[in-house]
């Protein structure tokens, strides 16, 4: 990133957590309450559009061709190769962006980008991790959105296992098994790091 974007005060607020575990609701929260002052991270995709998701709003989306030159191009903070020639990513332009309108960054991130942004940025950086009460408890939340096939939430369950081990990496876990709990919690954390 440009030494201009090094000088800026913004922070980042990183959320990570498997699929179904209720980072995007808590995130989605924390965006609500303006006295935060936060503006959401748009990560870069390079998978098809669900449902009504909007480009430019919901994600960035790219085809694999032109995610694949952008990496290139070294135009990333983070990315990764979640699925076969599906990539996720964060801009280092979306980051700009943000700090430029003098807001701080919330990222709704899977755990390798999230810890990727810590270590390039650790003094900066607040990384939450959200735990799901339970795998089967995860099994459930997913089966419940109806947006995948049951092979597609197979393998979300299989990598949420690998995820979850790398939970005391991130500077806080908060459980997820009571939402309003997990909301104050995540309210009060944000919080406290942005006026430290």
């Amino acid at each position: 990133m440009t030494q201009q974007t090094n000088n800026q005060t913004g922070k980042l607020i990183v959320f990570s957590a498997p699929s179904g575990s209720g980072k995007t609701t808590i995130v989605r929260h924390l965006l609500g309450l303006d006295a935060l002052n936060l503006e959401f991270s748009i990560s870069a995709t390079s998978r098809e559009k669900r449902g009504d998701e909007i480009d430019g709003k919901d994600y960035y989306f790219l085809s694999a061709q032109a995610f694949k030159n952008k990496i290139k191009a070294d135009e990333f903070l983070e990315w990764e190769e979640v699925y076969r020639d599906n990539f996720y990513g964060t801009l280092k332009t979306e980051v700009e962006r943000i700090w430029a309108q003098g807001k701080h960054v919330i990222f709704d991130i899977d755990v390798s980008g999230g810890l990727r942004i810590k270590r390039k940025f650790p003094k900066e950086t607040l990384a939450i991790f959200v735990k799901p009460p339970s795998i089967d408890e995860l099994k459930i939340r997913l089966k419940k959105r109806q947006t995948e096939s049951a092979d597609k939430i197979n393998m979300r369950i299989a990598k949420a296992s690998a995820e979850l081990a790398t939970a005391p990496l991130f500077d806080v876990i908060i459980e997820n098994d009571n939402l309003e709990k997990a909301l104050k919690e995540a309210e009060s954390l944000v919080s406290n790091f942005l006026k430290s």
